[in-house]
């Protein structure tokens, strides 16, 4: 049986910033962070899971260090990511965001993961978006763009269709988390590298679903969500801006 998503990437609230990574941090903290290039957020965010998981952060990314968790189906047991924006009242340095998408022009990001065997995951982007400027809590609209993912896992809700986006296509997913709407665009061949305009897929979500251009883009987030094992799966780097 197929293991399904259940739930949003991140549900529980981090604690506050801790303090700037100049060399390798290790996070166990069930929602410990720090910040990179004083410019991200990473986060160690076990939402779905009491079990030790320990991120290893780099000056560019970060690594799983330690993951004792296993679950067989339902929702992730975490989700750690970097990101640009606010999460729970947990603002990247300097960020712009919360901004409203019709005064975006661009959001150009880039990813670079390391994929490792005998783990069950997805490798993907987290973009949140809400009708206000929300930096606490969840936000309505939850955009994810799975670039690989193992095992049984899929998405939230069911697909609806397909598309081309951002020179690849995507297989796309629509559903409800019981907590906020959530669209999908699943990579119909994984790839470790990829650099996209983030409004191209926003632009897309406006046109299937209740997202306007009034509504707010709060965070572009970049991570895993582990399912079992996952140690040794990491973020080599990442970037990502809103212009």
């Amino acid at each position: 049986m197929s293991a399904v998503m259940l739930a949003a990437a991140g549900l529980a609230a981090p604690v506050a910033v801790a303090p700037v990574a100049h060399a390798d941090t290790l996070i166990c903290d069930q929602y410990g962070s720090t910040t990179i290039g004083g410019r991200y957020v990473v986060m160690n965010n076990r939402w779905g899971s009491s079990a030790t998981q320990c991120i290893n952060v780099t000056g560019s990314g970060f690594r799983i260090q330690t993951q004792q968790g296993s679950t067989s189906g339902g929702a992730p047991l975490s989700y750690p990511a970097v990101y640009l924006g606010c999460h729970y009242t947990n603002c990247s340095p300097g960020t712009n965001l919360p901004r409203q998408l019709s005064r975006i022009g661009s959001a150009p990001s880039s990813i670079s993961y390391n994929y490792v065997g005998g783990s069950v995951f997805d490798a993907s982007y987290d973009i949140w978006m809400d009708p206000t400027a929300k930096t606490n809590g969840v936000n309505q609209m939850e955009l994810m763009i799975w670039l690989n993912h193992t095992g049984n896992v899929q998405p939230v809700g069911g697909k609806v269709g397909t598309v081309n986006l951002g020179g690849r296509n995507w297989d796309v997913w629509q559903g409800n988390n019981g907590g906020n709407d959530v669209l999908s665009y699943v990579a119909q061949s994984p790839t470790a590298n990829y650099s996209f305009n983030v409004m191209d897929f926003v632009n897309n979500v406006d046109a299937r679903t209740r997202v306007d251009r009034s509504w707010y883009l709060t965070s572009i987030q970049a991570g895993f969500e582990p399912w079992s094992g996952g140690v040794g799966l990491a973020v080599n780097s990442f970037s990502a801006s809103v212009n």
